[in-house]
C-alpha cells in the first residue's frame, strides 16, 4: 500500500514556535507485549533528508527493517536506546515504565534536546522536556521514523537472543514473535508457565489456571482493565 513519506514539518514549526535547535524525536516498542522490556528510542535528526523508504517500522517487512536500521543508525545526528524491564513494568506499570525508558533514551544521547517529539496523543514523558505530541509520527515525522526503526530492531534482535546461547526458551519462539501473545507463545505458557522474561502482573494469567499463583497484583481493578486494554496491540 502506497504511503506518505515522513517529512520535517513539525520539526520545522518546533524550531519557529519555540526556538528550540536540537530536536529528537521518541518512539517506543514492546508496550504491548507480555514478555520482554518496553524499548524507547531518542533520534536526532537535523534537517537532512533520510534514507529512502523511511517509515513507520510497522510499515516495514522485518527483512527491509533489518535493512534499513544500520543505515539509520549511521545516519541520524545521535541516537539514544532505552528500556524497561518486566519488573519494572510490573512494580510501576507501564506508563512509568515508559517514562523511565524515555528517560533512559533521552539521557543517552550526547547533548539534551531542546524539544521532544512523541509518537501518539499521550504525553508520558512530561517535565522538564518540552514535548509535542503527535499522532502517528512514526509516519509522519522523520525522527520518530528513524526512532521506530531503530527501537524495534534493536528490542526484536534482543528478544532473539534471549536464552539462545543456553538453548532457553526455545518452545516461546521469542525470535519470531518478540515476545508478543502468538498462537506458539501462548502455547508454550499454557504448559511451561511463563519465563523471568514475563510480566507477571498482566491479564493473561487470568486464562492459566495452572499458573495464576504466579500473578503479580499491584494495580487497582481500574488501572488493571486500562493496562490490560493495551494488551491488544499487535505490532511484530
Amino acid at each position: 500500500m502506497p504511503y506518505e513519506p515522513p517529512t520535517h514539518t513539525v520539526e520545522r514549526s518546533l524550531r519557529a514556535t519555540s526556538g528550540a535547535r536540537i530536536v529528537a524525536g521518541v518512539d517506543e516498542v514492546g508496550r504491548g507485549a507480555w514478555a520482554g522490556p518496553v524499548t524507547v528510542c531518542a533520534a536526532v535528526t537535523g534537517l537532512r533528508r533520510p534514507p529512502d523508504g523511511l517509515t513507520d517500522s510497522k510499515l516495514l517487512t522485518p527483512k527491509r527493517r533489518a535493512e534499513l536500521a544500520p543505515l539509520l543508525e549511521s545516519w541520524v545526528t545521535a541516537y539514544g536506546l532505552g528500556h524497561a524491564s518486566p519488573l519494572e513494568i510490573d512494580d510501576f506499570g507501564m506508563t512509568a515504565a515508559l517514562r523511565l525508558a524515555a528517560v533512559r533514551a533521552l539521557d543517552a544521547l550526547p547533548v539534551r534536546p531542546d524539544a521532544v517529539i512523541l509518537d501518539g496523543k499521550h504525553d508520558y514523558l512530561g517535565q522538564p522536556w518540552k514535548v509535542r505530541t503527535v499522532i502517528k509520527g512514526d509516519q509522519s515525522c522523520i525522527a520518530v521514523a528513524a526512532a521506530s526503526v531503530i527501537a524495534k530492531v534493536r528490542r526484536d534482535t534482543m528478544m532473539a537472543q534471549l536464552g539462545a546461547d543456553a538453548g532457553l526458551y526455545t518452545d516461546f519462539a521469542f525470535g519470531a514473535n518478540a515476545g508478543y501473545p502468538s498462537p506458539v507463545h501462548r502455547a508454550a505458557l499454557e504448559e511451561l508457565g511463563p519465563t523471568p522474561h514475563h510480566r507477571l502482573s498482566w491479564s493473561y494469567l487470568d486464562a492459566l489456571p495452572r499458573w495464576q499463583h504466579l500473578k503479580k497484583v499491584r494495580f487497582s481493578a481500574e488501572a488493571a482493565a486500562l493496562e490490560s486494554g493495551g494488551q491488544l496491540g499487535f505490532d511484530f
